[in-house]
Protein backbone atom coordinates (compact mmCIF):
# COMPACT_ATOMS: atom_id res chain seq x y z
CA UNK A 1 0.00 0.00 0.00
CA UNK A 2 1.66 3.37 -1.24
CA UNK A 3 1.43 6.95 1.27
CA UNK A 4 -0.95 8.41 0.18
CA UNK A 5 -0.54 12.49 -0.04
CA UNK A 6 -3.00 14.60 -0.87
CA UNK A 7 -5.22 17.54 -0.05
CA UNK A 8 -7.00 15.54 2.81
CA UNK A 9 -3.68 14.67 4.55
CA UNK A 10 -0.72 12.15 4.54
CA UNK A 11 -2.71 8.47 5.09
CA UNK A 12 -1.56 5.37 4.56
CA UNK A 13 -1.83 1.52 6.58
CA UNK A 14 0.06 1.50 9.93
CA UNK A 15 3.67 -1.16 9.50
CA UNK A 16 5.68 -2.12 6.69
CA UNK A 17 8.51 -0.67 4.82
CA UNK A 18 9.05 3.78 4.76
CA UNK A 19 7.76 5.21 1.91
CA UNK A 20 5.07 2.17 1.36
CA UNK A 21 2.98 2.19 4.59
CA UNK A 22 2.60 4.72 7.28
CA UNK A 23 5.49 4.15 9.34
CA UNK A 24 7.14 5.96 12.11
CA UNK A 25 9.70 7.32 9.88
CA UNK A 26 6.99 8.56 7.58
CA UNK A 27 5.49 9.97 10.68
CA UNK A 28 8.40 11.79 11.78
CA UNK A 29 9.41 13.17 8.16
CA UNK A 30 6.19 14.74 7.09
CA UNK A 31 5.83 16.17 10.67
CA UNK A 32 9.10 17.54 10.42
CA UNK A 33 8.79 19.23 6.62
CA UNK A 34 5.22 20.46 8.19
CA UNK A 35 6.87 22.22 11.15
CA UNK A 36 10.21 23.56 9.59
CA UNK A 37 7.65 25.18 6.83
CA UNK A 38 5.77 26.78 9.90
CA UNK A 39 9.17 27.91 11.02
CA UNK A 40 10.12 29.76 8.34
CA UNK A 41 7.05 31.83 8.08
CA UNK A 42 8.96 33.36 11.29
CA UNK A 43 9.03 33.20 15.15
CA UNK A 44 7.59 30.00 17.94
CA UNK A 45 5.26 28.86 16.32
CA UNK A 46 2.94 26.81 18.27
CA UNK A 47 0.68 23.56 17.00
CA UNK A 48 -2.45 22.14 18.22
CA UNK A 49 -2.17 18.26 18.24
CA UNK A 50 -5.57 16.20 19.06
CA UNK A 51 -6.31 12.50 18.03
CA UNK A 52 -8.97 9.96 17.20
CA UNK A 53 -9.60 6.67 19.39
CA UNK A 54 -7.68 4.46 16.71
CA UNK A 55 -5.35 1.92 17.82
CA UNK A 56 -2.23 3.24 16.30
CA UNK A 57 -3.67 6.71 17.74
CA UNK A 58 -1.11 6.98 20.74
CA UNK A 59 1.92 5.59 18.94
CA UNK A 60 1.46 8.43 15.96
CA UNK A 61 0.62 10.96 18.63
CA UNK A 62 3.68 10.39 20.53
CA UNK A 63 6.11 11.04 17.57
CA UNK A 64 4.04 13.75 16.32
CA UNK A 65 4.31 15.66 19.83
CA UNK A 66 7.82 14.86 20.35
CA UNK A 67 9.12 15.67 16.66
CA UNK A 68 7.70 19.04 17.12
CA UNK A 69 8.84 19.60 20.19
CA UNK A 70 12.40 18.57 18.34
CA UNK A 71 11.96 21.10 16.21
CA UNK A 72 11.06 23.66 18.63
CA UNK A 73 7.70 24.07 18.42
CA UNK A 74 5.49 24.74 21.50
CA UNK A 75 2.35 22.32 21.34
CA UNK A 76 -0.74 22.61 22.92
CA UNK A 77 -2.19 18.72 23.29
CA UNK A 78 -5.51 17.89 23.04
CA UNK A 79 -4.95 14.16 23.48
CA UNK A 80 -8.17 12.51 22.61
CA UNK A 81 -10.31 14.58 20.52
CA UNK A 82 -12.07 15.66 17.07
CA UNK A 83 -11.49 17.10 14.15
CA UNK A 84 -13.79 19.77 14.71
CA UNK A 85 -12.90 20.57 18.05
CA UNK A 86 -8.89 20.74 16.78
CA UNK A 87 -9.87 22.83 14.30
CA UNK A 88 -11.39 25.18 16.62
CA UNK A 89 -8.78 25.19 18.87
CA UNK A 90 -6.18 26.33 16.61
CA UNK A 91 -8.44 29.53 16.19
CA UNK A 92 -8.87 29.93 19.46
CA UNK A 93 -4.97 29.61 20.59
CA UNK A 94 -3.96 31.85 17.30
CA UNK A 95 -1.75 28.99 17.05
CA UNK A 96 1.06 28.65 13.83
CA UNK A 97 -1.29 25.42 12.87
CA UNK A 98 -2.75 22.30 14.05
CA UNK A 99 -2.27 18.18 13.35
CA UNK A 100 -5.51 16.22 13.84
CA UNK A 101 -4.33 12.27 13.94
CA UNK A 102 -6.82 10.29 12.19
CA UNK A 103 -7.56 8.52 8.92
CA UNK A 104 -11.80 9.49 9.45
CA UNK A 105 -13.60 7.12 8.00
CA UNK A 106 -10.69 4.28 6.79
CA UNK A 107 -10.51 0.81 8.81
CA UNK A 108 -8.61 0.66 11.80
CA UNK A 109 -5.05 -0.66 9.96
CA UNK A 110 -5.26 3.10 8.97
CA UNK A 111 -3.91 6.62 10.26
CA UNK A 112 -3.32 10.04 8.65
CA UNK A 113 -2.04 13.38 9.82
CA UNK A 114 -4.21 15.99 8.56
CA UNK A 115 -2.35 19.29 8.50
CA UNK A 116 -4.17 22.60 9.30
CA UNK A 117 -3.10 26.49 8.46
CA UNK A 118 -3.20 29.32 11.13
CA UNK A 119 -6.90 29.31 10.21
CA UNK A 120 -7.79 25.75 11.78
CA UNK A 121 -8.42 25.22 7.84
CA UNK A 122 -6.91 22.26 5.25
CA UNK A 123 -3.57 23.62 3.93
CA UNK A 124 -4.04 25.07 0.68
CA UNK A 125 -2.55 23.20 -2.11
CA UNK A 126 0.41 25.09 -2.52
CA UNK A 127 1.25 25.14 0.88
CA UNK A 128 0.62 21.00 1.11
CA UNK A 129 3.34 20.90 -1.85
CA UNK A 130 5.69 22.61 -0.07
CA UNK A 131 5.37 20.08 2.65
CA UNK A 132 5.78 17.36 0.07
CA UNK A 133 8.67 18.92 -1.05
CA UNK A 134 10.26 19.07 2.24
CA UNK A 135 9.87 15.79 3.24
CA UNK A 136 10.98 14.54 -0.26
CA UNK A 137 14.64 16.36 0.19
CA UNK A 138 14.47 16.56 3.60
CA UNK A 139 14.85 19.99 4.21
CA UNK A 140 14.48 20.62 7.64
CA UNK A 141 16.40 21.69 10.81
CA UNK A 142 15.90 20.75 14.50
CA UNK A 143 16.56 22.64 17.62
CA UNK A 144 19.74 22.62 19.96
CA UNK A 145 18.60 21.60 23.64
CA UNK A 146 18.05 25.01 24.67
CA UNK A 147 15.31 25.98 22.49
CA UNK A 148 13.29 22.22 22.96
CA UNK A 149 9.76 23.35 22.13
CA UNK A 150 7.18 22.96 25.35
CA UNK A 151 4.15 20.63 25.69
CA UNK A 152 0.99 22.26 27.52
CA UNK A 153 -1.89 19.55 27.66
CA UNK A 154 -5.20 20.89 27.61
CA UNK A 155 -8.48 18.50 27.85
CA UNK A 156 -10.56 21.75 28.58
CA UNK A 157 -11.60 21.84 24.64
CA UNK A 158 -14.40 19.51 24.26
CA UNK A 159 -15.91 21.47 26.78
CA UNK A 160 -15.43 24.70 25.06
CA UNK A 161 -16.39 23.57 21.61
CA UNK A 162 -20.09 22.35 23.15
CA UNK A 163 -20.45 25.62 24.91
CA UNK A 164 -19.46 27.68 21.50
CA UNK A 165 -22.39 25.63 20.13
CA UNK A 166 -24.86 26.00 22.82
CA UNK A 167 -23.90 29.66 22.39
CA UNK A 168 -24.16 29.97 18.64
CA UNK A 169 -27.23 32.09 17.84
CA UNK A 170 -29.21 29.22 15.28
CA UNK A 171 -28.94 26.55 18.28
CA UNK A 172 -31.71 26.46 20.92
CA UNK A 173 -31.17 24.41 23.86
CA UNK A 174 -34.56 25.53 25.00
CA UNK A 175 -36.35 24.32 22.42
CA UNK A 176 -34.29 20.88 22.50
CA UNK A 177 -34.70 20.58 26.15
CA UNK A 178 -38.55 20.92 25.68
CA UNK A 179 -39.01 18.56 22.80
CA UNK A 180 -37.57 15.71 25.05
CA UNK A 181 -36.07 13.90 22.76
CA UNK A 182 -34.36 10.30 22.97
CA UNK A 183 -31.52 9.65 21.23
CA UNK A 184 -29.29 6.64 19.85
CA UNK A 185 -25.57 7.39 19.32
CA UNK A 186 -23.41 4.99 17.61
CA UNK A 187 -20.01 6.24 18.74
CA UNK A 188 -17.92 3.43 16.69
CA UNK A 189 -15.09 3.05 19.54
CA UNK A 190 -13.76 6.55 18.84
CA UNK A 191 -13.85 10.05 20.02
CA UNK A 192 -18.01 10.36 19.21
CA UNK A 193 -18.69 8.03 22.15
CA UNK A 194 -17.31 10.42 24.54
CA UNK A 195 -18.53 13.79 22.28
CA UNK A 196 -21.78 13.51 21.18
CA UNK A 197 -23.20 12.07 24.17
CA UNK A 198 -21.70 14.76 26.07
CA UNK A 199 -22.94 17.65 23.35
CA UNK A 200 -26.78 15.85 23.54
CA UNK A 201 -26.24 16.40 27.70
CA UNK A 202 -25.49 19.58 27.45
CA UNK A 203 -28.61 20.35 24.50
CA UNK A 204 -31.10 18.84 27.23
CA UNK A 205 -31.77 15.47 25.92
CA UNK A 206 -32.58 13.42 28.70
CA UNK A 207 -32.77 10.28 27.25
CA UNK A 208 -29.10 9.02 25.14
CA UNK A 209 -28.13 5.34 24.47
CA UNK A 210 -24.83 4.84 23.49
CA UNK A 211 -23.89 1.98 20.83
CA UNK A 212 -19.86 1.28 20.85
CA UNK A 213 -19.19 3.28 23.61
CA UNK A 214 -15.37 1.73 24.66
CA UNK A 215 -12.99 3.65 23.16
CA UNK A 216 -10.63 1.61 21.56
CA UNK A 217 -9.98 1.85 17.99
CA UNK A 218 -11.22 -1.92 17.31
CA UNK A 219 -14.17 -0.54 15.88
CA UNK A 220 -17.48 -2.75 15.71
CA UNK A 221 -18.25 -2.37 11.96
CA UNK A 222 -17.19 -0.49 9.17
CA UNK A 223 -16.65 2.76 10.37
CA UNK A 224 -17.62 4.93 7.12
CA UNK A 225 -21.37 5.74 8.46
CA UNK A 226 -23.13 4.35 5.23
CA UNK A 227 -26.70 2.22 5.05
CA UNK A 228 -24.53 -0.97 5.38
CA UNK A 229 -22.57 -0.15 8.29
CA UNK A 230 -25.51 1.11 10.25
CA UNK A 231 -27.75 -1.81 10.74
CA UNK A 232 -27.36 -2.40 14.53
CA UNK A 233 -27.94 1.51 14.98
CA UNK A 234 -31.36 1.00 13.26
CA UNK A 235 -32.73 -1.73 15.05
CA UNK A 236 -31.65 -0.30 18.34
CA UNK A 237 -33.35 2.81 16.93
CA UNK A 238 -36.43 0.75 16.91
CA UNK A 239 -36.23 -1.77 20.13
CA UNK A 240 -35.70 1.59 22.46
CA UNK A 241 -38.64 3.65 20.59
CA UNK A 242 -36.17 6.56 20.21
CA UNK A 243 -36.91 9.70 18.33
CA UNK A 244 -33.70 9.22 16.18
CA UNK A 245 -30.05 7.38 15.52
CA UNK A 246 -26.52 9.43 14.80
CA UNK A 247 -23.84 8.20 13.49
CA UNK A 248 -20.23 9.81 13.04
CA UNK A 249 -17.16 8.65 11.56
CA UNK A 250 -14.35 8.14 14.07
CA UNK A 251 -13.09 11.82 14.12
CA UNK A 252 -16.67 12.90 14.03
CA UNK A 253 -17.04 15.46 10.94
CA UNK A 254 -19.15 13.36 9.30
CA UNK A 255 -23.01 13.02 10.36
CA UNK A 256 -26.15 11.36 9.61
CA UNK A 257 -29.30 10.12 10.96
CA UNK A 258 -31.96 7.09 11.76
CA UNK A 259 -35.41 7.92 11.59
CA UNK A 260 -37.58 6.96 14.28
CA UNK A 261 -38.66 3.72 12.19
CA UNK A 262 -35.13 2.91 11.68
CA UNK A 263 -34.69 3.81 8.44
CA UNK A 264 -32.24 6.14 7.27
CA UNK A 265 -32.45 9.50 6.71
CA UNK A 266 -29.68 9.82 4.53
CA UNK A 267 -26.41 11.17 4.67
CA UNK A 268 -27.02 13.53 1.70
CA UNK A 269 -30.00 14.91 3.51
CA UNK A 270 -27.73 15.93 6.33
CA UNK A 271 -26.64 19.26 5.03
CA UNK A 272 -30.13 19.40 3.12
CA UNK A 273 -31.82 19.79 6.39
CA UNK A 274 -28.99 21.71 8.09
CA UNK A 275 -29.36 24.31 5.26
CA UNK A 276 -33.18 23.95 5.56
CA UNK A 277 -32.93 25.58 9.00
CA UNK A 278 -30.01 28.20 8.30
CA UNK A 279 -31.76 29.80 5.14
CA UNK A 280 -34.95 30.16 6.52
CA UNK A 281 -33.11 33.06 9.03
CA UNK A 282 -30.24 33.85 6.58
CA UNK A 283 -30.77 33.64 3.04
CA UNK A 284 -28.09 33.17 0.96
CA UNK A 285 -26.14 31.20 -1.37
CA UNK A 286 -24.97 27.45 -0.44
CA UNK A 287 -22.11 25.18 -1.77
CA UNK A 288 -21.80 21.35 -1.51
CA UNK A 289 -18.97 18.89 -4.07
CA UNK A 290 -20.12 18.44 -6.90
CA UNK A 291 -20.61 14.08 -5.96
CA UNK A 292 -23.60 15.75 -3.14
CA UNK A 293 -27.21 16.18 -4.14
CA UNK A 294 -29.09 17.79 -6.68
CA UNK A 295 -31.37 18.63 -3.21
CA UNK A 296 -29.79 21.77 -2.11
CA UNK A 297 -29.63 23.53 -4.97
CA UNK A 298 -33.65 22.91 -5.30
CA UNK A 299 -33.66 23.85 -1.55
CA UNK A 300 -31.29 27.12 -2.02
CA UNK A 301 -32.95 28.66 -5.13
CA UNK A 302 -36.44 28.17 -3.31
CA UNK A 303 -35.07 30.22 -0.73
CA UNK A 304 -33.98 32.79 -3.25
CA UNK A 305 -30.23 31.85 -3.11
CA UNK A 306 -27.78 30.66 -5.90
CA UNK A 307 -26.14 27.23 -5.60
CA UNK A 308 -22.18 26.38 -6.11
CA UNK A 309 -20.71 23.47 -7.14
CA UNK A 310 -17.09 22.25 -5.43
CA UNK A 311 -14.38 20.28 -6.27
CA UNK A 312 -14.52 16.97 -3.33
CA UNK A 313 -12.55 17.84 -0.60
CA UNK A 314 -12.65 20.14 2.21
CA UNK A 315 -10.47 22.70 1.40
CA UNK A 316 -12.05 22.77 -2.09
CA UNK A 317 -15.55 23.22 -0.63
CA UNK A 318 -14.40 26.04 1.76
CA UNK A 319 -12.36 27.95 -1.23
CA UNK A 320 -15.50 28.18 -2.90
CA UNK A 321 -17.85 29.16 0.60
CA UNK A 322 -15.45 32.07 0.72
CA UNK A 323 -15.46 32.87 -3.05
CA UNK A 324 -19.24 33.08 -3.26
CA UNK A 325 -19.87 34.62 0.67
CA UNK A 326 -22.17 31.18 1.45
CA UNK A 327 -23.96 31.04 4.16
CA UNK A 328 -24.04 27.10 4.70
CA UNK A 329 -21.85 24.47 2.61
CA UNK A 330 -20.46 20.78 2.68
CA UNK A 331 -20.21 17.71 1.43
CA UNK A 332 -22.50 15.06 0.75
CA UNK A 333 -21.15 12.69 2.89
CA UNK A 334 -22.79 14.10 6.01
CA UNK A 335 -20.19 16.77 6.47
CA UNK A 336 -21.65 20.55 7.28
CA UNK A 337 -19.80 23.54 7.38
CA UNK A 338 -21.03 26.74 9.27
CA UNK A 339 -18.79 29.45 8.08
CA UNK A 340 -19.69 31.61 10.75
CA UNK A 341 -18.69 29.20 13.66
CA UNK A 342 -15.30 27.52 11.82
CA UNK A 343 -14.75 26.91 8.13
CA UNK A 344 -14.55 23.25 8.75
CA UNK A 345 -16.79 20.25 8.47
CA UNK A 346 -18.54 19.60 12.31
CA UNK A 347 -20.72 16.95 13.37
CA UNK A 348 -21.33 18.80 16.65
CA UNK A 349 -22.60 22.18 15.13
CA UNK A 350 -24.77 19.80 13.01
CA UNK A 351 -26.29 17.80 15.77
CA UNK A 352 -27.25 21.33 17.46
CA UNK A 353 -28.72 22.71 14.25
CA UNK A 354 -30.61 19.67 13.22
CA UNK A 355 -32.03 19.03 16.20
CA UNK A 356 -33.26 22.53 16.44
CA UNK A 357 -34.97 22.65 12.86
CA UNK A 358 -36.71 19.07 14.16
CA UNK A 359 -38.03 20.59 17.56
CA UNK A 360 -39.22 23.61 15.92
CA UNK A 361 -41.10 21.51 13.56
CA UNK A 362 -42.14 19.60 16.13
CA UNK A 363 -41.88 17.14 13.05
CA UNK A 364 -40.70 13.14 12.77
CA UNK A 365 -37.36 12.45 11.03
CA UNK A 366 -39.82 10.31 8.34
CA UNK A 367 -42.19 13.64 7.81
CA UNK A 368 -39.27 15.74 7.84
CA UNK A 369 -37.34 13.81 5.32
CA UNK A 370 -40.52 14.22 2.97
CA UNK A 371 -40.56 17.37 2.65
CA UNK A 372 -37.27 17.34 0.49
CA UNK A 373 -36.83 17.19 -2.85
CA UNK A 374 -36.33 13.16 -3.49
CA UNK A 375 -33.21 12.19 -5.41
CA UNK A 376 -31.47 9.37 -4.97
CA UNK A 377 -27.49 8.34 -5.47
CA UNK A 378 -25.94 4.92 -6.18
CA UNK A 379 -21.90 5.25 -4.62
CA UNK A 380 -19.85 2.78 -5.86
CA UNK A 381 -16.33 2.32 -6.08
CA UNK A 382 -13.56 0.19 -8.28
CA UNK A 383 -10.00 -0.33 -6.50
CA UNK A 384 -7.25 0.99 -8.40
CA UNK A 385 -4.86 -2.20 -9.52
CA UNK A 386 -2.49 -2.58 -12.80
CA UNK A 387 -4.29 -1.45 -15.72
CA UNK A 388 -6.70 0.42 -14.15
CA UNK A 389 -5.32 3.93 -14.67
CA UNK A 390 -7.44 6.65 -13.41
CA UNK A 391 -6.79 9.54 -16.14
CA UNK A 392 -6.87 7.43 -19.74
CA UNK A 393 -10.25 5.90 -18.22
CA UNK A 394 -11.48 9.45 -17.55
CA UNK A 395 -10.12 10.47 -21.17
CA UNK A 396 -11.93 7.74 -22.76
CA UNK A 397 -15.21 7.84 -21.05
CA UNK A 398 -15.05 11.45 -21.62
CA UNK A 399 -14.95 11.08 -25.22
CA UNK A 400 -18.05 8.33 -25.47
CA UNK A 401 -20.06 10.74 -23.95
CA UNK A 402 -18.60 13.32 -25.60
CA UNK A 403 -22.20 14.54 -26.94
CA UNK A 404 -23.07 14.78 -22.96
CA UNK A 405 -22.60 18.30 -20.66
CA UNK A 406 -19.49 17.34 -18.81
CA UNK A 407 -17.07 19.42 -15.83
CA UNK A 408 -13.91 18.19 -15.12
CA UNK A 409 -12.83 20.37 -12.69
CA UNK A 410 -12.20 17.16 -10.51
CA UNK A 411 -12.50 14.41 -12.44
CA UNK A 412 -15.09 13.89 -14.69
CA UNK A 413 -18.79 14.92 -14.14
CA UNK A 414 -21.33 13.83 -17.00
CA UNK A 415 -24.70 15.32 -16.82
CA UNK A 416 -27.94 13.15 -18.70
CA UNK A 417 -30.77 15.37 -18.19
CA UNK A 418 -31.59 16.27 -14.63
CA UNK A 419 -29.26 12.60 -13.82
CA UNK A 420 -25.70 12.99 -13.44
CA UNK A 421 -22.40 10.70 -13.05
CA UNK A 422 -19.33 11.89 -10.93
CA UNK A 423 -16.20 9.55 -11.53
CA UNK A 424 -13.00 11.15 -9.70
CA UNK A 425 -10.37 8.89 -8.03
CA UNK A 426 -10.85 9.15 -4.09
CA UNK A 427 -8.28 11.63 -2.04
CA UNK A 428 -8.24 9.04 0.97
CA UNK A 429 -8.56 5.76 -0.40
CA UNK A 430 -6.55 4.00 -4.03
CA UNK A 431 -9.99 3.76 -5.66
CA UNK A 432 -12.11 5.40 -8.05
CA UNK A 433 -15.06 5.99 -6.83
CA UNK A 434 -18.43 6.20 -9.22
CA UNK A 435 -21.59 8.26 -7.62
CA UNK A 436 -24.55 8.27 -9.81
CA UNK A 437 -28.06 10.22 -9.01
CA UNK A 438 -31.55 10.25 -10.23
CA UNK A 439 -34.90 10.59 -8.98
CA UNK A 440 -35.61 7.31 -9.12
CA UNK A 441 -33.08 4.50 -7.04
CA UNK A 442 -33.20 2.17 -9.60
CA UNK A 443 -32.15 4.45 -12.68
CA UNK A 444 -29.46 5.82 -10.37
CA UNK A 445 -28.38 2.31 -9.73
CA UNK A 446 -28.66 1.57 -13.85
CA UNK A 447 -26.54 5.01 -14.53
CA UNK A 448 -23.88 3.95 -12.09
CA UNK A 449 -23.50 0.45 -13.43
CA UNK A 450 -23.18 1.46 -16.89
CA UNK A 451 -20.62 3.39 -16.21
CA UNK A 452 -18.86 0.98 -13.98
CA UNK A 453 -19.45 -1.30 -17.26
CA UNK A 454 -17.65 0.86 -19.77
CA UNK A 455 -14.50 1.19 -17.18
CA UNK A 456 -13.89 -2.45 -17.11
CA UNK A 457 -14.68 -2.29 -20.21
CA UNK A 458 -12.09 0.49 -21.33
CA UNK A 459 -9.23 -1.23 -18.61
Amino acid sequence: MSLIKSISGIRGTIGGRPGDNLTPLDVVRFTSAYGSMLKDKGGRPTVVVGRDGRISGPMVHTLVVQTLVGLGIDVVDLGLSTTPTVEFAVMQEQAAGGIILTASHNPRQWNALKLLNEKGEFLSAADGEVVLQRAEQSMMEFASVDDLGNVRLDDSYGHKHIEAILNYPLVDKKAIGSAGFKVVVDGINSSGALYVPALLRALGVQEVVVLNDSITGDFAHNPEPLPEHLKELSEVVVKHQAHLGIAVDPDVDRLCFVNEDGSLFGEEYTLVAVADHVLSRRPGNTVSNMSSTAALKVLTRNFGGEYHAAAVGEVNVVAKMKAVNAVIGGEGNGGVIVPDFHYGRDALIGIGLFLTLLAERKSSLTALRATYPDFHISKNKIDLRPGLELRPILEKIGQKYAGQPQLTEDGLRIEFGDDWVHLRGSNTEPIIRVYAESRSANAAAQLARQLLQDIEALA
